[in-house]
């Protein structure tokens, strides 16, 4: 599953990448003016609309650097590599800030501002699938599947197709939007509101969905109170904890991302250097940064993914269990 993920998404940056820089470099003919600092917000050719304080970008990049180092450490060490495209999204994520600097110096550079914005705007995708992946392993790790309106593979499965669709529509529409054309730009900023409102309204369902899990779990006293005994690092309510810190984060960001392209590339939020700090990256970095006291490879240590019949005798002895009374946890064979 990660190396789906993984392979499905950043294939199609690196083309994205590689294309809308080169194109818009290619064909830009806007008159910049000889002072780039003088005034940017009214600058033509600075589509940040202000100049990328280097203070500020040196404390997000890093930030972003070292949450990933740590993670690194982490899946190597502590186990969980189906984290790894949480991991590669934080990479990213730190390599688009690195742009930023670029853009202090370079302010009417559409080429880095297209590399900086793409990575910056898509690689949350990579923590979005994360936390659908999380999901299943920690449905599967409590026994408790049957508390998931779908089978947990395909449940996963669903999520992170969606995911990826999402990131695919949003990396389209961010392409066009590089278009001289005025119209096929608009074009592509609707095309690219569009992936961020369908990856909002995705997010949400699946919010909806975990709240209901928990909910369901919680009326279940042999899974809920299973690890109440153990120190807060072997509890499974602590993972899933911090999966709602990390949830509520993005969707904080998402919400100001459809808001943002919603006013237009120009428009205050765009144009707000505090505004993107404050509704994009501490969101993300609170969504991030609770996995590293909470990293999951401490709570969930199946090293194999259980097949179907696996998962199935785990739903009917998970029932018979509870319906006798026996508070005794689902052997680890049958997660």
């Amino acid at each position: 599953m990660a190396r789906f993920i993984l392979t499905s998404t950043l294939f199609p940056l690196t083309l994205l990448l590689t294309y809308v820089t080169s194109a818009r470099a290619a064909s830009n003919s806007t008159q910049c003016p000889s002072d780039p600092y003088q005034d940017p917000s009214n600058d033509p050719c600075n589509a940040l609309g202000y100049i990328a304080s280097n203070t500020l970008t040196a404390v997000a990049i890093s930030f972003a650097l070292l949450i990933a180092v740590i993670q690194t450490y982490r899946i190597i060490y502590k186990g969980a590599r189906w984290m790894w495209p949480m991991v590669v999204g934080e990479y990213i994520y730190a390599i688009g800030f690195g742009f930023r600097f670029a853009l202090h110096y370079n302010p009417d550079s559409l080429g880095i501002y297209i590399a900086e914005y793409l990575m910056i705007v898509l690689s949350p995708c990579f923590f979005i699938a994360a936390n659908y992946v999380l999901f299943g392993r920690l449905v599967r790790e409590i026994g408790c599947v049957h508390q998931v309106l779908l089978p947990v593979r395909r449940f996963t499965l669903t999520f992170v197709l969606s995911d990826v669709t999402t990131f695919l529509v949003q990396a389209v529409g961010a392409s066009i939007t590089t278009s001289t054309v005025y119209n096929s730009a608009l074009l592509g900023l609707h095309v690219f509101l569009a992936g961020l409102v369908l990856q909002l309204a995705s997010f949400i369902f699946f919010c909806a969905i975990y709240a209901r899990f928990i909910y369901k779990v919680h009326a279940e006293p042999a899974i809920w109170m299973r690890d109440s005994k153990q120190h807060w690092n072997s509890d499974w309510r602590t993972l899933a904890a911090a999966m709602v810190v990390s949830c509520i984060g993005i969707l904080i960001r998402s919400c100001y991302r459809v808001a943002e392209i919603a006013q237009g590339f120009h428009g205050s939020l765009a144009s707000s250097e505090t505004a993107f700090y404050l509704g994009d990256t501490l969101p993300i970095f609170v969504a991030i940064l609770i996995y590293v006291p909470f990293w999951p490879g401490m709570f969930i240590t199946a090293r194999l993914a259980p097949s179907v019949d696996d998962l199935q005798n785990g739903q009917e002895l998970s029932f018979s269990r509870s319906n006798l009374g026996y508070n005794h946890e689902v052997p680890s064979g049958a997660r």
